[in-house]
């Protein structure tokens, strides 16, 4: 099996993995417009793929050829789960597989998964082996501690297993998103990765919110890569720094919605897609307007009527 990370160039560029916002046609409207060197699927329940109920989650593992490399994200606290469901993420083809040790969402936390494994290193260490078996290269995707900052413990753990690729966000559970990411702690990070583990790449997480602020964090932090979540939403060009007009950024997000329907039809919330509405309608005149119309409307062809309404009402806005 191939190792990706390899091929990529310093510094890459990587979409965060986001519950029910990173799905198929998110992603390939990247993939389209302007693609990150490495895209990651929403995080997916192990536990869930080798149970019965694994036809109901396939869609979550929908990528097309484009997305190469694209990496699966994966949860569980049961070692075998792990090991099975990466066994299926490899028949599906992927190019890697990430776990998720950072996630705060409480409901994630009670299945002693997420961010609940920071204070539990040795089931994390467990998981790591497990996955590491299946022979696809391996991410972890963490934050800097639980309560406090633990790079002297926790991260230092997940560095000993030798991973391909280390992703930090750089704030702690306890902080969830409420103050700013810390990227003064890359220095040491770097520094403990280097005497530990040289081979494993360092990906930042946190407060980016254009590729210009990345590359001059990868420049000053000297990270492998820098991973991009919410300063991505709405904006399919983000990667390229490209700035779209209005009408074309309004295209797109019919673009986006069409796939969305042909792709999940009733599988998915139609209000999965339309919390994307907020990213794309935002920062123009008549955006407030048009975005409630948009959040009220229950049919792509609402959503059309509304955008082309908008669009000949508002022509200089081309």
């Amino acid at each position: 099996m191939s190792d990706f990370y390899k091929k990529l160039k310093k510094p890459f560029f990587v979409l965060a993995p986001m519950e029910d916002v990173t799905d198929f046609a998110f992603r390939e409207m990247f993939a389209r417009y302007a693609k990150p060197d490495v895209l990651y699927t929403e995080f997916t329940s192990s536990d869930g793929l080798v149970s019965e109920g694994r036809i109901n989650m396939e869609k979550d593992l929908l990528y097309s050829e484009k997305q190469r490399p694209v990496v699966a994200q994966l949860f569980t606290s049961k070692p075998e789960n792990m090991r099975k469901s990466c066994l299926i993420v490899k028949e599906l083809g992927f190019d890697g597989i990430d776990i998720n040790m950072g996630c705060p969402d409480k409901s994630i936390e009670k299945q002693n998964c997420g961010a609940d494994l920071i204070k539990n290193p040795q089931k994390a260490i467990e998981l790591i082996e497990a996955a590491s078996s299946v022979g696809l290269p391996l991410s972890v995707k963490t934050r800097l501690g639980y309560n406090t900052t633990e790079i002297d413990t926790w991260i230092k753990t997940i560095l000993q297993q030798k991973i391909k690729a280390l992703t930090i966000h750089l704030r702690t559970r306890k902080e969830m998103s409420k103050v700013p990411a810390d990227w003064e702690h890359m220095k040491k990070i770097k520094e403990m990765r280097d005497e530990i583990s040289p081979e494993t790449l360092i990906i930042g997480n946190g407060d980016v919110l254009d590729i210009d602020q990345a590359k001059k964090l990868a420049d000053k932090y000297k990270c492998d890569g820098i991973m991009i979540g919410r300063g991505a939403y709405g904006n399919p060009w983000f990667f390229s720094g490209y700035m779209p007009t209005v009408t074309k950024k309004l295209d797109v997000l019919i673009e986006h919605t069409e796939l969305f329907i042909k792709t999940f039809g009733k599988t998915k919330s139609f209000n999965v897609m339309k919390k994307h509405y907020k990213a794309y309608v935002n920062g123009f005149r008549g955006a407030k307007e048009l975005r409630i119309k948009l959040m009220e409307s229950k049919e792509i062809k609402d959503i059309k009527k509304h955008i082309a309404d908008f669009c000949s009402e508002n022509e200089d806005l081309a």
